[in-house]
């Protein structure tokens, strides 16, 4: 539960702000952030979470009105533009509504596991909701959400139906320089409503069954980007011997399952992802024995399996996100082609690599680019079957929002 009383407040005054030329471009166009070095003035210094208004400034007419946070460089998120609304519980509660009505064909194929909002593409910056069957898990990426936090959970439990809602924080959220458990009460997993969520809760996707822990599991417990991706490996693994690296709790490798592959391997780091991915394949009524799991490290892992002259049909890479920061670009393209590479020794020949990326750094056709041609360096032609972006629901609504990219292609014989 949560005691509101120890929130902060934001101001009755809002703050009023002029950006810079490009900038008011930027938002007449949709964009929603207004980052530090655009603003050009501003009326007073405000805390995290109040609102502050953008204004024109040939006319001074209203461009926009968005949270601050001033322990960020993008210092305005982006909640309305062009067309001045009241920011109160139902202005946020027909966001929801909005965001659930872009996801009906989920919906309405019997899906219960889905993004229902997707940060600034949703309207909502730095926030995302996941469900979960009658769970919504809600993470937070900055502490202006907090003066607005009860009426946010006030519109969710007018917009949508769901028995249980927990809260999870970013690492920046969880660090001791915001001290936001302290201060406020507010901690990583908490529940805020309801109580059916102290322990693993299913979910169905694409008519499969599936477990993940909301409250301690990575991100918001499962990666719901890959929908599609993985219904594309079904459709591809029957009779097929399959790889799959960076499995986590095991999405793809069910999928695989329910299309008839004939062996699965699994690669994975954490062996509590692994018992997981046992528990899901179990559910779906597959044997947990039919999974060969292999917890450790992917390139020692695919190493191993290159010196045992390991061979496979349909090899799945779907590594974490490598390029974090500009620094770290170089060491991420590096860590691409190695992955590459080595799935690549051991693909059988016509067999199949799915290689995804969900660092947003590496643009799309970097991407596709930097996969072929290391595969062409590493001496192995591949044939392009299809390539991938965004699922339904995780809407592209600005460039930045367009982070996953994945390729499917087959080894030439």
């Amino acid at each position: 539960m949560i005691d509101y009383s120890r929130l902060p407040t934001s101001s009755a005054k809002n703050i009023s702000v002029r950006v810079k030329g490009a900038a008011e471009r930027a938002l007449r166009q949709g964009h929603p952030w207004v980052f530090e070095d655009a603003i050009l003035r501003q009326s007073h210094l405000g805390n995290a979470g109040d609102l502050a208004v953008i204004y024109d400034r040939e006319k001074n007419n209203f461009l926009a009105v968005g949270l601050y946070d001033p322990l960020s460089p993008i210092r305005i998120k982006v909640l309305q533009a062009l067309q001045p609304m009241r920011i109160d519980r139902d202005f946020f509660a027909e966001k929801l509504k909005a965001a659930q009505a872009k996801r009906e064909a989920l919906i309405n194929e019997g899906t219960t596991g889905y993004r229902l909002v997707y940060g600034e593409s949703d309207g909502f910056p730095a926030l995302i909701i996941d469900r979960y069957g009658d769970t919504l898990v809600m993470k937070l990426y900055t502490s202006a959400w907090l003066p607005h936090l009860q009426a946010l959970i006030g519109a969710l439990e007018e917009a949508i139906v769901f028995d249980n809602l927990v809260l999870r924080l970013s690492r920046a959220l969880q660090s001791d320089r915001l001290n936001v458990a302290k201060l406020y009460g507010l901690e990583d997993g908490q529940q805020l409503i309801g109580a059916g969520a102290d322990k693993p809760v299913t979910f169905v996707e694409n008519g499969l069954l599936f477990q993940a822990d909301v409250r301690k599991g990575h991100k918001t417990g499962f990666f719901y980007d890959q929908r599609d991706n993985r219904q594309m490996v079904r459709e591809m693994a029957k009779g097929r011997r399959v790889l799959d690296v960076f499995s986590y709790t095991g999405g793809f490798s069910v999928y695989a399952l329910a299309g008839g592959a004939r062996t699965i391997t699994a690669l994975d780091i954490s062996e509590p992802a692994l018992e997981t991915l046992k528990v899901n394949v179990e559910k779906n009524g597959y044997e947990a024995k039919l999974v060969d799991v292999i917890a450790g490290d992917a390139f020692s892992g695919l190493m191993q399996l290159i010196q045992a002259r390991r061979q496979f049909n349909l090899v799945i890479v779907d590594p974490p996100a490598f390029a974090n920061s500009r620094a770290s670009m170089r060491n991420a393209v590096m860590a691409y082609r190695r992955l590459v590479e080595m799935a690549l020794r051991l693909l059988a020949k016509d067999g199949l690599l799915m290689m995804a990326s969900c660092s947003s750094r590496i643009k799309a056709d970097m991407f596709f680019e930097l996969v072929e041609r290391s595969a062409k360096v590493s001496g192995y032609k591949l044939d392009i079957v299809e390539k991938t972006g965004h699922a339904l629901d995780h809407p592209v609504g600005f460039p930045e929002a367009a982070y996953l990219k994945a390729l499917f292609a087959r080894l030439r014989k």
